[in-house]
């Protein structure tokens, strides 16, 4: 009974200290106990099971600054969703069976990690927010507002990481474990914006509170590497050292004795042999066999420093050939060989080819990767039209030929690629090792230097060659199946298996490379309507490359001769008065005879938009020059709908003169010719039409032209016109809304601001400074608006002087949306007896970015350009 008793008191007790309503000591501890080490515990180890295989599964690429944080690996994440899902509801619940243990806030720390690794960032952020708010333990909080800034810093959301700086930075009692963290993340904020000396300086101190080895061997390789960026050699050197202690992996170890060399020897020794046999004895060594490609590659970088370039290509070729572990290096390797042919030789086809290689290794999403995109644009299309001249130049060449020469050319191209595939065997033929085992084999003559016909790739280059010579590009077929096909009827047979077993079929034998001669002759154009399409196609080449090269390239003189070509081999071409205009702009570059050019233009083309620029080199340009035309072609549109054509006829002509190259030009230009048909000869008006089609860019504009035009062409004109053109409506009518265009789309695409909807903004009021000396109160009635209409918003008021005048900022607007709301509020509500209408009138809203690119100006009319903009963006 005793005992009976006794069990049943115990048994009560548990049953009681179950409750998860009941705070009593005996709950706390039950619940307390159960909830660390079960629920939450086991969360906990599910996450970081998956944070290490993130780590596990992340490649690090030495050859560049490694990363402060190792990015998380959506694939991994995706991968081990089920792991996730598991710590999701073992944290849940612990939050919901032992509500009253310790261990909730933690167990939402997991929920609010776990939203983020799975990319549910507003989620995560209100978690972390929540932990913060409600949790009792410092160190929680600290460990959770270092997260929730990391979260913010991957987001981009700089403002927000800005005050959860400012609010860590005078907390006490943060932990060392939490100050480790801490200083890793600021280095990562500083990463994010380019801040190099932050980075340094935050991951110094990062090291000073790290408690594990491995991390702070990492910590020290990168501020090495960092060091050694910044031409601090001793100091990277020293790091280098202090990152081989903590038992680092072997590859970084690697890299960290090697860097360390090249710091403190290798770039400083004058004993070349002595650098040169370090490469070596590294290359040779057998646990490098995976990194055979860095050795070479660091070894053509040390070689490109002695200036050898010639030295550098072959061990660059050699090292993009080596085994090795990292892809993304041979990525480096190619665009280093674009970078070299770039820069030494001005070869652009082998830069983009490099660069094309470059990309197949790197990630697209990979800063080097996004670099090499954006370097390619020009030099994909000069290669384009480089290789399009030399193709069509040479098939126009060969069709002036006779069939006799043409055939001969065939023949000759035909035996020299023979040649050039029998010196690529011989090239690729190595001696084998003789071996005890050859005297065993049937042909003992096998071994190096072997006259054996299967192991000697010249001779059965050679063979195959003779055999395509004398029978063609057949496959090898038995006698037997030759004879045996003489006799079968037309009717479809079995494919045999062992007819596609030919050398001139395999797809890696070079010999299947030689193209037939008919194939050839059947490639030379002989038709005048071929060699028209090729004659249209250089023709745009040469302009098209002659532009390139000026704008894009810098290569002045390379562009002169493309563009002389295009003049001289195409004097009737469309683009002849633009590509005068190039050929002016670039002599006036060298200090050569632009004048020639003026002469032409204004000979040839009096009318075109270029001749007025080369009349008037001084005139307005950009986006002001753009809104004044567009008032001027507004008032000449007017006045031509009015009939009062004289007058259009002059404010057409001063636009032209004044701002000459707009995005207005060419509809000025055709109510320019409007007016001539209402004016002068229905030849004249004719005339300036086909003029205008032929030189205009614009296809709806060359559309409206047509229209115009037909009702001055003949049946027979007519007759040649495509159909659809002459179904396209009444020729006699002109699109109205076309020609006269929306100046404030056109002001807005041609603007130096980009809108964003979701950067951060500010609101701006510019007064002058007597004006701002006399406002005493605006600030404290900026203040009363802010309280009474935006008390959540945290908004702030600064000025500053610029232009002379004065400056009033409110900020910070986190997107768009909520910046035009505050401009709304502020136009309908505002009152301040200090703040002049038209100032008020006269505010605006802008993004950080664009407040830069205003601040840089030195002149107001910057500012009435960004005015311009706000409105067309904004309003």
């Amino acid at each position: 009974m005793r005992i009976s008793s006794r069990l049943t008191l115990v048994i009560l007790i548990f049953s009681g200290a179950c409750s998860s309503e009941r705070n009593t000591f005996t709950n706390r501890t039950f619940h307390n106990v159960t909830a660390h080490f079960n629920a939450y515990y086991l969360a906990d180890v599910k996450l970081k099971e998956v944070e290490s295989e993130v780590f596990q599964n992340y490649k690090e690429d030495f050859t560049q600054i490694l990363p402060v944080f190792i990015p998380f690996d959506s694939t991994t994440i995706q991968a081990n969703a089920e792991k996730l899902q598991s710590s999701r509801e073992l944290a849940s619940k612990a939050i919901e069976w032992h509500k009253i243990s310790n261990w909730v806030d933690d167990s939402y720390y997991i929920l609010g990690k776990l939203d983020y690794y799975q990319s549910q960032f507003d989620d995560a952020q209100n978690t972390f927010k929540y932990v913060n708010v409600n949790s009792k333990s410092a160190d929680l909080r600290h460990q959770t507002l270092i997260t929730l800034l990391r979260l913010y810093i991957d987001q981009g959301e700089f403002e927000n990481a800005n005050f959860t700086i400012d609010y860590l930075s005078k907390e006490n009692g943060v932990s060392d474990e939490n100050r480790y963290e801490l200083y890793r993340t600021l280095a990562y904020y500083y990463e994010k914006r380019g801040d190099r000396s932050g980075v340094i300086g935050a991951l110094d101190k990062a090291i000073e509170y790290s408690q594990d080895n491995k991390e702070a061997s990492r910590i020290n390789f990168i501020l090495a590497q960092r060091y050694q960026r910044e031409g601090f050699d001793a100091l990277a050197h020293e790091y280098y050292e202090k990152s081989l202690i903590g038992n680092p992996p072997y590859e970084r170890s690697f890299y960290a004795q090697l860097y360390a060399q090249q710091v403190a020897e290798l770039n400083a020794s004058k004993d070349l042999r002595k650098v040169r046999k370090y490469y070596d004895d590294l290359y040779n060594d057998p646990k490098n066999s995976d990194l055979k490609d860095v050795v070479i590659y660091e070894r053509a970088l040390f070689e490109e420093k002695q200036g050898d370039t010639e030295l550098t290509l072959a061990l660059l070729h050699q090292s993009a050939k080596e085994p090795g572990s990292n892809p993304r290096l041979k990525g480096y390797i190619y665009q280093k060989l674009a970078e070299i042919n770039l820069s030494e030789f001005k070869d652009y086809r082998a830069t983009k080819y490099y660069l094309d290689s470059a990309l197949t290794f790197i990630n697209e999403g990979d800063p080097a990767a996004i670099e090499i995109t954006s370097q390619k644009e020009s030099l994909d299309q000069y290669v384009f039209h480089f290789e399009r001249i030399h193709g069509n130049d040479s098939l126009l060449t060969l069709a002036k030929l006779t069939p006799d020469e043409q055939k001969l050319v065939a023949e000759t191209y035909i035996k020299s690629e023979e040649e050039r595939l029998i010196r690529k065997a011989e090239a690729l033929q190595k001696p084998q090792s003789t071996s005890i085992f050859d005297n065993l084999l049937a042909f003992s003559d096998r071994g190096s230097g072997s006259s054996f016909y299967f192991d000697n790739s010249v001779a059965m280059q050679q063979g195959a060659i003779d055999f395509i010579r004398t029978w063609g590009n057949r496959p090898l077929q038995d006698n037997w199946r030759r004879s045996a096909i003489s006799f079968q009827s037309a009717a479809p047979t079995i494919p045999d298996p062992f007819e596609n077993d030919s050398i001139a079929t395999e797809p890696e034998n070079p010999v299947s490379q030689l193209p037939a001669i008919d194939d050839l002759l059947a490639g030379i154009p002989n038709s005048p309507e071929q060699i028209q399409t090729l004659n249209i196609e250089l023709e745009e080449s040469y302009f098209e490359l002659g532009k390139l090269l000026y704008f894009d390239l810098k290569e002045t003189e390379l562009s002169i001769g493309n563009l002389e070509t295009l003049v001289r081999e195409y004097p009737s071409s469309s683009r002849k008065p633009e590509a005068y205009y190039l050929l002016y702009l670039a002599q006036k570059d060298l200090s050569g005879n632009s004048q020639q050019y003026v002469s032409r233009l204004n000979g040839e083309f009096p009318d075109s938009q270029y001749t007025f620029s080369v009349n008037n080199p001084d005139a307005a340009s950009g986006n002001l020059a753009y809104v004044e035309s567009s008032k001027r072609y507004e008032q000449a549109y007017n006045a031509y709908y009015d009939g009062q054509y004289q007058s259009s006829k002059t404010l057409i002509k001063s636009a032209l003169e004044e701002y000459p190259l707009t995005r207005n030009t060419e509809r000025l230009l055709l109510l320019d010719i409007m007016v001539t048909g209402k004016t002068e000869s229905r030849a004249r008006y004719r005339e300036r039409l086909e003029n205008y089609i032929q030189n205009t860019q614009d296809q709806n504009l060359v559309d409206l032209a047509r229209n115009m035009l037909k009702p001055m062409l003949s049946l027979a004109e007519l007759a040649e016109l495509n159909p659809k053109e002459i179904e396209a409506g009444d020729s006699t009518q002109v699109d109205n809304k076309e020609l006269a265009g929306n100046g404030e789309n056109e002001a807005l695409a041609e603007s130096p601001y980009k809108y964003s909807e979701s950067a951060t903004h500010i609101f701006v009021i510019v007064m002058e400074q007597s004006q701002a000396d006399a406002a005493k109160n605006l600030l404290a009635d900026l203040e009363n608006f802010h309280s009474s209409n935006f008390s959540k918003e945290r908004l702030r008021t600064g000025n500053m002087n610029k232009w002379e005048n004065a400056i009033f900022i409110i900020s910070p607007f986190s997107n768009a949306e909520k910046a035009k709301e505050y401009y709304s509020k502020f136009q309908k509500e505002f009152k301040s007896d200090e703040l002049p209408e038209e100032v008020k009138s006269n505010s605006f809203v802008i993004t950080i970015e664009n407040f830069q690119v205003l601040s840089k100006s030195k002149n107001l009319e910057e500012l009435e350009e960004y005015r311009t903009f706000f409105k067309s963006a904004y309003k």
